[in-house]
């Protein structure tokens, strides 16, 4: 039995120019949040393109190539550990949604958003917040492919220089391997200090 294919809308308002944005590694308690912002093409379809999160790695590589081919536009942005601590994570993966959009080469009319919050900016772009907005449009599906796979390949390299905390394959999360690895040898500069987890809570906290 083939995959079944997403239908995914390709805008909100025909005519407008769009971008979709959305952000990967919020859960993590390790490394930056990425986020990304992209805007497709009014004709654009692909057959493989889904929310990052249902995708396999291998499609999510395959769609990555093509998005950053034939996206009118496309940025991904980084925010670390150290300002996910100053700013909270939230405040963080907005801030890096909103830089990512200010890297856009061609200004768009209209943003779409994955999630329900998100703070205007300066430049005053107006906003919609669609929650699972990345199985819905296009642009949002395109956005977190973008970021998925740019944090995915950012924790690859960081598990080589920390290979005992398993990142290459947990990407951070606290999976019980992950969770193992920090009673054993404690946090690395790269650990998110303000994330607090209750399996920890007895012998770090």
């Amino acid at each position: 039995m083939g995959k079944q294919l997403i239908s995914l809308a390709s805008c909100m308002e025909e005519g407008r120019l769009e971008a979709g944005l959305d952000e990967a590694g919020r859960g993590p308690l390790v490394g930056a949040v990425y986020a990304a912002a992209v805007i497709l093409p009014p004709d654009f379809r692909h057959p493989l393109l889904n929310d990052s999160k249902q995708m396999s790695r291998k499609d999510r590589d395959i769609l990555r190539e093509v998005i950053e081919k034939e996206a009118v536009s496309w940025a991904v942005e980084a925010v670390s550990a150290e300002e996910i601590d100053r700013l909270n994570i939230l405040h963080a993966s907005i801030t890096g949604m909103q830089r990512a959009v200010r890297r856009l080469s061609v200004r768009p009319d209209f943003l779409l958003v994955d999630g329900n919050r998100f703070y205007p900016l300066e430049e005053k772009i107006p906003y919609a917040c669609i929650v699972k907005g990345d199985a819905t449009y296009a642009s949002i599906a395109a956005a977190s492919v973008l970021a998925k796979t740019w944090r995915d390949e950012y924790m690859i390299q960081l598990a080589r220089e920390y290979p005992q905390y398993g990142w290459e394959r947990n990407m951070g999360y606290p999976t019980p391997d992950h969770i193992e690895a920090i009673r054993k040898f404690g946090l690395t500069p790269w650990h998110r200090k303000s994330f607090h987890v209750k399996q920890l809570e007895p012998t770090l906290f």
